[in-house]
């Protein structure tokens, strides 16, 4: 009986092990198929070679939803994925894939999303977690990126920065705010309900 017992007591305890484990897996790959998820609700611009998508709300969500370092291993995850050739980045008109995708046009943004997801994540999680402090945290990722996206840009095509702020930062600011509000308020309203829970 005492020798069942603690086989019992045994594979409860792996079980909870391997859960332990399987969970954080689970979190960002479930992310990153956000991601790619987002990334395929894309809208082509004929004056920017970068289109608007929902990938940046995705970022910005899991940014607030997650704790830092997983919140970068799913951003990088998912940067994995694409550069392994999976069809996980946004259609475009070359239909590039793989590396050559993360070395094209929009390279800077999508190479920003690890470090952008982590800083929401920290600035966040440094705050009391209102709404206020979610508009600031996601506001400053996206700011991040806007502008990893923007120097990419400029290093791709050799022309200064300056001149291509209107066609790699200003024509997505409008979505992009959206996108920071509905994220906060997203991400406050489950801490809201995570704390009635408790």
């Amino acid at each position: 009986m005492q020798k069942e017992l603690s086989a019992t007591v045994v594979s409860w305890a792996a079980s909870d092990h391997v859960l332990a484990w399987m969970r954080p897996i689970g979190i960002v790959l479930g992310g990153s198929a956000l991601v790619a998820a987002s990334a395929h609700v894309a809208l082509p611009l004929w004056f920017t070679p970068v289109p608007l998508t929902l990938q940046p709300f995705a970022v910005l969500l899991l940014g607030l939803l997650l704790v830092p370092r997983l919140a970068a291993a799913t951003l990088a995850t998912y940067l994995a994925e694409g550069a392994l050739g999976l069809p996980v980045f946004t259609p475009t008109a070359g239909m590039t894939m793989g590396i050559a995708h993360l070395t094209g046009p929009t390279g800077g943004y999508l190479m920003a999303y690890p470090a952008a997801a982590a800083l929401i994540s920290f600035l966040w999680r440094s705050s009391g977690r209102g709404f206020q402090m979610a508009l600031v945290s996601a506001a400053a990722g996206n700011v991040l990126i806007l502008m990893s996206g923007a120097l990419w840009l400029a290093m791709l095509t050799h022309v200064p920065a300056r001149p291509l702020i209107p066609m790699a930062v200003l024509p997505f600011l409008p979505g992009d705010a959206l996108k920071v509000a509905a994220a906060a308020a997203l991400a406050s309203g489950w801490q809201r309900m995570r704390r009635r829970a408790q």
